[in-house]
């Protein structure tokens, strides 16, 4: 019995040690809490890329990837926001003409499921909670995308549309919300 508390006795401080430098890594437990990062939103045109409106805060959080935006200049109301597959905001040519922000490419669907069901279905793991924009023209509503992390952000775009996002494929495709009408990027590096 002495042995076994003997030993005990040395082995446990090394033990919580352990445990107290892999909480601090981890943030509390869950997903890795690294540094905050933050992406420059800017609206678009079919012309390209035009003025600064701000910023997204994000982080790993328990709740998935935490979004602070700190937005400005946007139509008051809800918009339809996703991560898009590209990081390019440029505007490029659809359905025969020059439209705003189709450099981005499609949602962010690393699952092929080929279908839009927002933010906590099963669909396009780039689906993102419906941006809520003030009647000042300002977003500032904190917000977690359950399904996604800092890691999948990198080589990606954010994208704001004009209209909300009823988060189905009906009785318009990805959500109906319209055109794009800001973009953001995160490097492939950062």
């Amino acid at each position: 019995m002495r042995k076994i508390i003997l030993v005990s006795a040395v082995f446990l401080p090394l033990l919580a040690a352990c445990s107290i430098d892999l909480v601090d890594e981890q943030g509390g437990g869950g997903r890795s809490a690294g540094s905050r990062v933050s992406v420059k939103m800017f609206t678009i045109t079919a012309k390209g890329t035009g003025d600064d409106i701000g910023t997204l805060m994000l982080m790993d959080s328990r709740g998935g990837l935490r979004i602070e935006p700190a937005l400005g200049s946007l139509p008051p109301g809800a918009h339809g926001f996703h991560l898009h597959e590209n990081a390019n905001c440029g505007a490029g040519m659809k359905d025969g003409k020059m439209q705003a922000g189709i450099g981005a490419g499609g949602h962010f669907d690393p699952r092929a499921t080929g279908k839009h069901a927002g933010p906590m279905g099963n669909g396009h793991q780039g689906d993102l909670p419906a941006l809520k924009v003030n009647t000042e023209g300002n977003a500032f509503e904190m917000m977690h995308a359950l399904h996604l992390s800092v890691n999948d952000l990198r080589g990606r775009a954010f994208v704001i549309h004009e209209g909300s996002d009823n988060f189905s494929d009906q009785p318009k495709p990805l959500g109906g919300g319209g055109a794009r009408i800001a973009c953001g990027v995160f490097p492939a590096e950062k």
